[in-house]
């Protein structure tokens, strides 16, 4: 990552390292808040805005993929820049499931030849209910 960091023209800080490091051995979906609190535990003096900062600059790398879900607060994991992530999310309990194994690439060369559109990325997310809050929902 820091190499992919500096050839962007930012530093691999000790901060940025420090969040980074945090996402890696995470394996929640982290908001903000939550990865702040993580950071701030070994790191106190790290402030939310340097998260957010970072967050910012590793999500337009692709170095984590941003999970937009059904609420204002994002949620981040790693990402592989290489690699699109799509997501289903449950709207019961918040459940996020990845799927990459689908290749969306035909659909986004039809898109931008019929809209003329540069299409630069792209981000999919379903949302709906899994299977345990179909069976909640339904009850007995």
């Amino acid at each position: 990552m820091g190499a992919v960091l500096r050839r962007h023209g930012y530093k691999l800080t000790r901060q940025r390292r420090a969040v980074i490091e945090a996402i890696i051995v995470s394996q929640d979906r982290l908001t903000p808040a939550i990865l702040y609190a993580k950071v701030h535990q070994d790191h106190p003096d790290i402030g939310v805005v340097t998260i957010y900062r970072t967050l910012e600059i590793l999500a337009e790398l692709a170095l984590v993929c941003e999970l937009h879900g059904g609420t204002a607060c994002h949620r981040y994991v790693i990402g592989q820049p290489e690699q699109h992530h799509h997501h289903l999310i449950c709207s019961g309990c918040s459940l996020v499931t990845d799927f990459t194994r689908h290749d969306f690439s035909a659909l986004e060369r039809s898109l931008a030849r019929q809209s003329r559109f540069r299409i630069d990325g792209h981000l999919l997310e379903f949302f709906g209910l899994c299977p345990a809050c179909q069976e909640k929902q339904s009850g007995p």
